[in-house]
This record gives C-alpha cells, sequence and structure tokens, in this order.
C-alpha cells in the first residue's frame, strides 16, 4: 500500500487529537487543549468547530507542521445514524447529521467529520470517516429481545475493535473478511464482540448498560435489581442513565476510575478493590465466552485491546479463563489515529472502496412483523 499522508482528528471534551500520518509512521502527534469556559459559551457541540480549528491551526503553525499535501482528512464520524462498517466519503448528508447528532447524542465526535471537511476545503485531497461509533453490523439473531418492540442496538468502540482485527489477520497472513474473532477493548470503557468474516454480528451495548462493569460503567444488571434500587432510593430513570456510562463500576463502588489506582490498593490489601478489580476480569470472561458461542466456537483469536491490556495480571486472567477457545493476543493501548489514517489508506489505494452515507438506520425492523 502506497504511503498516503493522513492527517487524522479525533475530538474530545476538552481536547482534540490530532495525527499527521505517513503510511505506518507518524510525523506528529498532539492533543491539542482546549479552554473549558470558551467550550461551555457555545450553543452546542457543532458551534465549537471554527474555534477548534483555529486552535488546531494555532499548534500546527508553532510546531512547523504543514497541511499542504495530504491527501486525505478523517475525523470520527460521531453524530450518525447507525449503520455498516467501513470508510465514509464526507459529504452533504453526513455533515448534516453530523452537525445535528441525528442519532440523539450530543458528542464531541460529531465534529471529526465537520473539522476533516474544514481542512479538505483549505488544502485539499480527500475527506473521510472511519468505522464511526455507530457501526450496526448485528445478525438478525442478535437484535432480538423477550420484549415486543424492544430491539438490541449497540455501542461499542468499533474503530479500535475492527483495526485491531485487521491487524491481527494480516500477522496471521490472511484478510480480516476471512476470520473469525472474538475482540476486546478494554479501557474506560469495555467491549466485547464477537466479528465473522469481517462483519461485527454480536456486542455489547456499553452506552445502554450491557456487559461487563468497567471504570465508570455499571454493566449488566438484572432489571429487577434495578427497580428495586430506584425504589429504594426514591430515583428516576434520569437519575439512573448515568451509571450506564459515568458514575457507575469503580466509581459507584469506591469513588475513582483510575484502574491503576485501584490496582495499587488492591496490592496493598485493600480487599474491597480486589473483589472490584477480579469481578470486572471474571465478566469479562463469561462475555468472551458468549461471543465464542454466537460464533459456534470456530474462531481463530481473542483479542485484547484497549489501556488496561497493559496490565499482565488482566491479560493473564483472560488467558487463563479463556484461551481454551482460541489463542488469547494482547494489543496494548489504541489504535484509533493509526486506524483512521488506515481506512483512508485502503480506499486511496484502492484497497477498499469508500463508501457512501445514506442517511437511513442500517436496520429498521424485522419483515415479518
Amino acid at each position: 500500500m502506497s504511503d498516503y499522508k493522513v492527517f487524522a482528528i479525533n475530538p474530545g471534551s476538552t481536547s482534540t487529537k490530532v495525527a499527521l500520518i505517513e503510511g505506518d509512521k507518524t510525523l506528529f502527534s498532539a492533543n491539542v487543549s482546549h479552554d473549558a469556559a470558551k467550550l461551555a459559551e457555545f450553543d452546542g457541540i457543532s458551534a465549537q468547530m471554527p474555534y477548534r480549528k483555529e486552535t488546531i491551526m494555532n499548534l500546527l503553525k508553532e510546531n512547523n507542521v504543514s497541511l499542504e499535501g495530504v491527501d486525505a482528512f478523517v475525523g470520527r464520524g460521531g453524530g450518525l445514524l447507525a449503520m455498516e462498517g467501513g470508510t465514509y466519503e464526507i459529504d452533504e448528508i453526513l455533515l448534516d447529521h453530523a452537525r445535528r447528532g441525528a442519532n440523539g447524542v450530543q458528542h464531541p465526535a460529531q465534529l471529526g467529520s465537520q473539522l476533516a471537511e474544514e481542512f479538505r476545503l483549505e488544502f485539499g485531497g480527500k475527506g473521510f470517516v472511519v468505522n464511526p461509533p455507530d457501526v450496526d453490523e448485528l445478525q438478525d439473531l442478535a437484535r432480538m429481545t423477550g420484549i415486543k418492540g424492544v430491539y438490541r442496538m449497540v455501542h461499542l468502540h468499533a474503530l479500535n475493535l475492527k483495526e485491531t482485527a485487521i491487524r491481527h489477520a494480516d500477522s496471521l497472513g490472511k484478510k480480516y473478511e476471512d476470520c473469525n474473532f472474538v475482540v476486546c477493548h478494554i479501557g474506560g470503557g469495555i467491549s466485547v464482540s464477537a466479528h465473522r468474516n469481517g462483519r461485527m454480528i454480536d456486542g455489547y451495548d456499553i452506552v445502554g448498560g450491557e456487559g461487563p462493569m468497567a471504570p465508570t460503567r455499571s454493566g449488566s444488571v438484572a432489571v429487577s435489581d434495578i427497580l428495586r434500587y430506584m425504589s429504594k432510593n426514591n430515583l428516576s430513570a434520569a437519575d439512573m442513565k448515568p451509571l450506564c456510562t459515568r458514575t457507575g463500576g469503580f466509581v459507584s463502588h469506591l469513588g475513582i476510575s483510575d484502574a491503576i489506582e485501584l490496582t495499587n490498593r488492591a496490592k496493598d490489601g485493600d480487599k474491597y478493590a480486589e473483589m472490584v478489580w477480579n469481578s470486572m476480569i471474571y465478566q469479562i470472561n463469561k462475555c468472551i465466552g458468549s461471543m465464542a458461542a454466537a460464533l459456534h466456537g470456530k474462531i481463530d483469536g481473542i483479542l485484547l485491546g484497549g489501556g488496561m491490556v497493559h496490565n499482565p495480571d488482566l491479560v493473564n486472567q483472560i488467558k487463563e479463563a479463556c484461551e481454551w477457545i482460541a489463542p488469547v493476543t494482547a494489543y496494548p493501548g489504541e489504535f484509533e489515529m493509526e486506524a483512521m489514517a488506515a481506512g483512508a489508506s485502503r480506499v486511496l489505494a484502492g484497497i477498499e472502496e469508500a463508501k457512501h452515507y445514506s442517511g437511513k438506520q442500517a436496520w429498521t425492523g424485522f419483515d415479518f412483523e
């Protein structure tokens, strides 16, 4: 694959990660900080775009980084409706949905495609988003629940999950489309997913509260227990929602979200911290087992990515519990910036075709209903 030059943009709550990547080499990377008070002045996420662009441009200028000659600008694809995975060329429909948050979620990732388009208009090249947060490739059997009219949707770390699978397939001398994997992202949020022949056919809705406990997420809890907890503490649905993404997990138990602090407490003899840590890993193992069953046990590997995978105890516990299913391989950290650049480069090289965002949900219901 030719060494195309790609500028990747990943907006966060008070910063924006940027990276200039050529082939496998990162020429420049930075986490551009934005003034929180300044961001609060804007009416909505999309209104922040000019300010964020200016901040990024100032940092690039300070570091003598030029965007002239960049082949593609790639941004995180927040705000979009559920779609199949892949690399999508930015167009007006995609931009409109990103600006207004068509999926109903207001998140800084909406700015990714908008910033990429702004840079593309100024410097030329192509504009893309790669495996946006709302990738939905579920097989039909994974959608049904025991309540009529309620269907499963997933929110996962699709970008990092798919890039980890693509890289591992390549290490085996195979294509992602020819492999079956259970892929986990284990960081501030934890995604466990089943990938069959290049499609993510099942996984857990980590925004909705499914899956294992995580540093800031409750994970799956029985509905009856939730109702009892709400009644006992006089809580509303709005009160409970943060437990899914911000105040559950380590935060609920011990008031911290840092896995390093938690494990240090456990090493120092804190039995509560030790139980929380081991329980999280136990739940990850159970989820890996369920995804293995979804793949009928035909698995080329169990892949672990994300920040907590730097912890050898976590990796060893998962290997001990799950390596009888398939080889377990650790890829500590994240490949988000590299994944965005790689997706664009595959399209530019003609290895993949760019997809076009339809503006419609990937799945709208069963024909028999």
